[in-house]
């Protein structure tokens, strides 16, 4: 016998009620009822046929994928404490604590290093042992001796590789060994440790210049991490928001699958005695049976997705896939929520449903959706976020500025969103009328159920508005985040001091490697007008007369000349005979008095104008040849490197790194083009677009089985207007406008909700609107999904219409 399909007539009272001298049988109550009555509907959910396994697969699907995603989320704690623990693990103690260790048999000389590759950084250390009891770094089975080194497994690999030829010739080492993965970030970090006889405690060091070397006794220091910006902070939350909120909302409509089909059978249970209670119980089981298998489902594809985790980056380190291990907080959390949220979804859906033994009803009085309470959920959160407008800013030392207070106000402006769709669905198509009769049957069919259109779009319509808004606030704030540096053909570098003669023994060789078009290096020193040491700051450029001819214009020049050098119209700010007082740098000093250095610009110096050195630079200041300054005696030298490439050649930029290496592997110079991103900026924008990709990978993979489960409700009704005579082209034609209607409601709707929450936050972070159109390509990507889903449905409406769709058992 067929289940009674559903009706519109009035409703009868069931066989269930009770009648005068005949009291209801009675069964367990209280919690027996309900375990009784959930698994009654489980059973049913595995053992009830070809439909409703067909229902239960649909469910446990849906939801496994968006378990997967809260799996990979809920991983996020695990990685980070995973790659802070191994950075942890590496690191050695600051300068401060090393300079009270005395050199031992157990200490050992350490020397941080960073080159680049193409771009990617190439990290590590130099080190000397000073006795056989030496501490050994993680993952390292013994200290390599001068002239080896040991690398990590991927820096292994691409020096071997032809890749790395140019690299190759940067590491004067023998490699000795690789260092284990307790030692490495990643499976793809580039690092090494290499044994040095040069290093020293004493070396010169600074910003800009290189790390100091340090005796350590121990490896393992917990560096407290630099203060992140309010703002970074805002977007973290917001990208959160706009990654999790859409899984929530397709785990709530994948439970609500094949949803009519159900109510018939439950209508089949009423007809045999069963009550309304322990109806809606068996419907929860049939429900909670799905999300159980479900989770089951996005276990496995959790451990299929966490395999391709080393394609994901993060801060210039490939993630490693033991890393991406669920919280057992976070994820106990989801094995309780989800059948939680299965269970109550179907209970809610269920009240707008009359579920009798001769039939369903499904709202025999139609009733108006309210406007008012929807609106009240974005206009919360509004109210949350503008006390916040202004209040956050850069200063990462500004104290807490309400950062749940953020999270709970786009949480609700999407849900209000979300909440908006259906009744914007219900009243734009209650005005259609007429029309060619494709439109007339996609209408009418809306009209007397829009809440399957309003699902089947609703999670795509929350992720667009989510991310037109996350995308006005990236753009809005990456003037602060990110450089844009103009040429690619421009290297420079700070190094310590050195003498004029060696200054000009590395502009030469520099001058000699291949793909350099000029090059320039010099001796610098900061110093003050000793009448005004907070304002009066000059630069001191020290070279042979022809070093000093690249930076100005000299008539003649010979040693014992200092000349005052000034840009192309402006006055000089220094004059002949002004003194200069030099010092070194704060953090130079370790507790004692600064060294001072004091100089007077001879009343014989000549006023110059300054010329662009090879990066556009002007050297403003004193220019003085090598006898008229003791250069040993300098508090605080620096060496200044300018090298011009041939615009074009990639290659030449390693040879540049290759030369600097050669010189001194401390000295690092780096590469000016190109557009550079702060590290916290790059991992949440990377996150955000692997976070994307695999969100539109579930709803499209949620609208495809949304969209053939709303076409098998219906196989009957086409089947029978194909029978009747209506042509295919117009079934065909329904098929599209049922979906076009509910994607354009729903995309305007995101387009509002989305710039109008993008706005808000740009207020709230004092950023700028870059782009009132830059929502075009998020709106084209979603459209674009839904359109490709549809296409790809239409064979199987032509196979609906055949008359074989009739029927029935």
């Amino acid at each position: 016998m067929a289940p009674p399909e559903p009706t519109t007539g009035p409703s009868t009272p069931g066989p269930d009620s009770p009648k005068p001298g005949h009291p209801r049988p009675t069964g367990p109550t209280g919690p027996a009822a309900w375990v009784r009555d959930l698994a009654m509907g489980a059973r049913f959910a595995v053992t009830g046929g070809r439909e409703s396994l067909l229902r239960t697969a649909l469910v446990a699907i849906g939801v496994g994928l968006g378990v997967a995603l809260l799996a990979i989320a809920a991983s996020v704690p695990h990685l980070s404490a995973g790659r802070e623990h191994r950075e942890n693990a590496r690191s050695v103690n600051d300068e401060g604590n090393s300079r009270s260790l005395k050199a031992s048999d157990r200490t050992l000389l350490y020397q941080a290093v960073t080159t680049d590759f193409h771009d990617k950084p190439v990290q590590g250390a130099l080190l000397r042992p000073e006795g056989p009891l030496a501490p050994l770094p993680p993952g390292v089975r013994a200290l390599p001796a001068p002239g080896e080194m040991v690398v990590s497994p991927a820096l292994d690999e691409l020096l071997k590789s032809s890749d790395g030829k140019l690299l190759r010739e940067r590491f004067p080492y023998r490699v000795a060994g690789t260092i284990g993965e307790s030692g490495v970030m990643g499976p793809d970090e580039l690092f090494y440790y290499a044994g040095s006889d040069r290093i020293r405690p004493d070396a010169p060091h600074g910003p800009g210049i290189h790390d100091a070397t340090v005796r350590i006794d121990r490896f393992g220091h917990e560096e407290g991490g630099d203060p992140v910006s309010p703002v970074l902070v805002v977007l973290m939350n917001m990208t959160c928001v706009v990654l999790l909120l859409p899984i929530g909302i397709f785990i709530a409509t994948a439970v609500r699958a094949g949803g009519e089909r159900r109510d018939r059978r439950l209508a089949a249970l009423r007809l045999v005695g069963t009550d309304i209670r322990a109806t809606r119980r068996i419907a929860s089981g049939e429900a909670l049976c799905g999300a159980l298998l479900g989770l089951v489902v996005g276990a496995g594809v959790f451990l299929v997705l966490r395999d391709f985790a080393s394609g994901i980056t993060i801060r210039d380190v490939a993630v490693s896939p033991a890393d991406l291990v669920p919280s057992p907080a976070l994820a106990a959390l989801i094995a309780v929520a989800v059948p939680a949220v299965a269970v109550l979804v179907t209970l809610i859906t269920l009240r707008r449903v009359t579920i009798e033994p001769l039939g369903v009803m499904r709202h025999t009085v139609p009733r108006r959706r309210r406007l008012w309470w929807r609106l009240l959920i974005p206009a919360a959160g509004l109210a949350l976020l503008l006390p916040l407008f202004g209040g956050v800013t850069m200063d990462p030392y500004a104290g807490d500025f309400g950062t749940y207070q953020v999270a709970g106000g786009g949480i609700l402006v999407l849900i209000g969103i979300a909440a908006l769709l259906p009744w914007l669905l219900e009243a734009g198509v209650a005005r259609f009328r007429g029309g060619p009769v494709s439109w007339q049957l996609a209408t009418r069919r809306i009209q007397s159920s829009p809440g399957p259109a309003a699902r089947a779009v609703g999670g795509i319509t929350v992720a667009m508005a989510g991310a037109i808004a996350i995308q006005m606030l990236f753009a809005g704030v990456q003037g602060e985040f990110v450089e844009d540096l103009p040429t690619h053909s421009r290297m420079m570098g700070v190094y310590r001091g050195s003498t004029p003669a060696e200054a000009r023994s590395y502009t030469n060789s520099f001058r000699a490697t291949p793909g350099v078009r000029d090059a320039l290096v010099t001796t610098e020193q900061f110093a003050h007008k000793s009448d005004r040491p907070a304002t009066g700051f000059a630069g001191v450029t020290i070279g042979d007369c022809d070093t000093l001819r690249r930076v100005a214009k000299l008539d003649s020049c010979r040693d014992g000349d200092v000349f005052i050098a000034d840009e192309p119209d402006r006055s000089a700010e220094l004059l002949p005979g002004m003194a200069l007082s030099m010092e070194d740098r704060p953090y130079d000093r370790d507790g004692r008095k600064a060294r001072t250095y004091n100089w007077t610009i001879p009343t014989s110096a000549r006023t110059v104008q300054a010329v662009e050195d090879p990066l556009g630079r002007y050297h403003r200041g004193v220019l003085a040849t090598p006898s008229t300054i003791d250069v040993a005696a300098l508090p605080d030298p620096t060496t200044d490197v300018a090298i011009q490439l041939e615009p074009g050649n990639l290659d030449a930029v390693e040879r540049v790194r290759n030369t600097a290496a050669s010189i001194d592997p401390l000295m690092r110079v780096y590469r000016m083009g190109g557009v550079r991103k702060e590290s916290n900026y790059a991992m949440i924008q990377q996150a955000l677009l692997v976070g994307t990709g695999l969100l539109l990978a579930l709803i499209g993979a949620g609208l495809a089985a949304t969209t053939l489960e709303q076409l098998r409700e219906r196989r009957r009704l086409m089947s029978t207007l194909a029978a009747l005579g209506a042509r295919r082209t117009s079934v065909v034609g329904s098929v599209l406008w049922q979906t076009a209607i509910p994607v354009v409601l729903g995309t305007t709707l995101a387009v509002a909700g989305g710039l109008g929450l993008g706005w808000v936050m740009l207020k709230v972070v004092n950023g700028t609107v870059r782009d009132w159109l830059g929502f075009l390509p998020v709106v084209g990507v979603g459209v674009g999904m839904i359109a490709l889903v549809t296409l790809l449905s239409l064979p199987a409406v032509h196979h609906m219409t055949r008359p074989n769709g009739l029927r029935t058992e």
